[in-house]
């Protein structure tokens, strides 16, 4: 454990380009679903730009319309230069944030968690500032949607399918937090998206989610 468990946090979401996010949820959006990636983005950065204990969001992204809107709410947005898959952008994103905010602790967050809310959120990165590295599985269970490194500990972020495996192999805690349903249950699925509906939805996942099923 480190000995300090406050400090200012910078967040990094990386954001597909829309024409290819999400194709799981073709089914259910078709021609629809980048709006529907966006409006997934949109409401998570919104949560946590309006988290106390973050300093800034990094929103990495090639998407021009996800740049000019995410941007539109307060995130501070960066190209994906690597180019290189998911873990080589949260990387981009920390190294740009380090670069501009030094001394803060680098959180990396999925961009498709539309029920989250701003103290889910701060009470993780609150618990997660006691470890040099820490993470919150999803709602199933395999996978990640919170990876975090204190200031002075190396960022290595291991998304992707079994993640949270490798998260605890590498060494990082698993944050078991009570009250976080928002920051687990990402979507990926028609399924995935009922379920956050019933945890309460983000206002642009929830107004575009009741025209596609149809409530």
């Amino acid at each position: 454990m480190t000995d300090d468990a406050s400090c200012t946090w910078s967040v990094v979401v990386p954001v597909k380009v829309l024409a290819r996010a999400k194709s799981r949820l073709t089914p259910l959006a078709g021609p629809r679903r980048p709006e529907l990636a966006l409006a997934l983005a949109a409401d998570t950065v919104a949560a946590v730009v309006a988290c106390g204990e973050v300093g800034q969001v990094i929103v990495v992204t090639d998407d021009p319309v996800a740049a000019r809107e995410l941007s539109a709410l307060g995130a501070t947005v960066v190209p994906d230069a690597p180019g290189n898959g998911l873990n080589a952008a949260l990387v981009h994103g920390a190294d740009c944030a380090a670069s501009r905010w030094p001394g803060s602790a680098t959180a990396a967050l999925s961009a498709d968690l539309p029920a989250l809310r701003p103290g889910e959120i701060g009470r993780a990165l609150r618990a997660a500032a006691a470890w040099p590295e820490a993470f919150v599985p999803d709602m199933p269970g395999a996978g990640t949607t919170l990876y975090t490194a204190a200031p002075a500990a190396a960022f290595r972020p291991r998304f992707g399918a079994g993640s949270r495996r490798r998260h605890a192999d590498g060494g990082a805690a698993e944050l078991a937090i009570d009250g976080i349903a928002g920051l687990r249950r990402d979507v990926d699925t028609p399924g995935d998206l009922r379920d956050a509906m019933r945890l309460g939805l983000g206002p642009r996942t929830g107004a575009l989610a009741a025209e596609l099923l149809g409530r």
